[in-house]
């Protein structure tokens, strides 16, 4: 009896401790996914904070950049000549074209866009002063794009001399002078060319009726049986009156 009631006991208590096993591993499993979701939760709000104020920090270098410059854009730009004429095009002279990485080291690192900005700077301080000055002394116009800045880092200025715009007015004046002039000789050799075509002819049509009339002249004596110094004597009466009327 007293065996019986113990193995009652027993697994009354096995039943009890398995429902005790089963509610903690539940109880253990909900509360590792709520620390997991919360984890993640706050994993990304803390990235969207970063990625925020990143973003805020791009923006406000981006903004200060054009105040102290003016034009400034990020592109990607090459530095074969196609590629930097083509961009020269779109330039006025205050431009600043900087690759999107490189702007984007400028904007996190103090160290990189005291760098940059330097390079930037040479280029208004030094050399749009110095070219201008060097131009002018040859007569010519100093035209300034701007600064382009690379993605691997590396910085082409891009400008150069042309004519001044008086210059070009008087070359085109003088190109315009020269141009008439070749159409006007070009007109006058084709009407001296147009005149002697109409002169040959004439003298072609003289000369053909000059032969007809002699050829029937000959014909006519020969048929009334003139002596030849008789045809000889008209021929040259003819040949007289034919230079007179030429």
């Amino acid at each position: 009896m007293d065996l019986g009631l113990s193995n009652i006991a027993n697994m009354y208590y096995q039943r009890y401790a398995n429902r005790q096993n089963k509610t903690v591993n539940q109880n253990n499993s909900i509360d590792f996914s709520s620390t997991l979701s919360a984890k993640k939760a706050e994993n990304m709000s803390m990235a969207q904070a970063t990625e925020k104020t990143s973003t805020s920090k791009i923006d406000a270098y981006q903004k200060y950049l054009k105040q102290k410059y003016g034009n400034v854009r990020i592109e990607n730009v090459g530095k074969d000549d196609k590629s930097l004429d083509k961009i020269a095009k779109t330039m006025r002279g205050n431009d600043v074209i900087i690759a999107p990485n490189i702007f984007e080291e400028m904007a996190n690192s103090p160290q990189k866009a005291a760098y940059y900005e330097q390079k930037i700077d040479y280029f208004f301080n030094q050399i749009v002063p110095k070219e201008t000055a060097r131009c002018a002394a040859m007569g010519l116009d100093f035209q300034a794009c701007g600064v382009v800045i690379h993605e691997d880092g590396t910085v082409t200025y891009i400008c150069g001399c042309a004519d001044s715009p008086e210059r070009v007015a008087e070359v085109n004046k003088i190109n315009k002078a020269k141009r008439e002039k070749e159409v006007a000789q070009m007109k006058e050799n084709m009407e001296r060319s147009m005149e002697s075509v109409g002169k040959c002819r004439t003298e072609i049509k003289i000369l053909s009726e000059k032969q007809a009339m002699e050829e029937t002249i000959k014909n006519r004596i020969t048929d009334s049986k003139v002596s030849p110094q008789v045809f000889a004597s008209v021929v040259t009466a003819y040949n007289k009156n034919f230079m007179y009327i030429q």
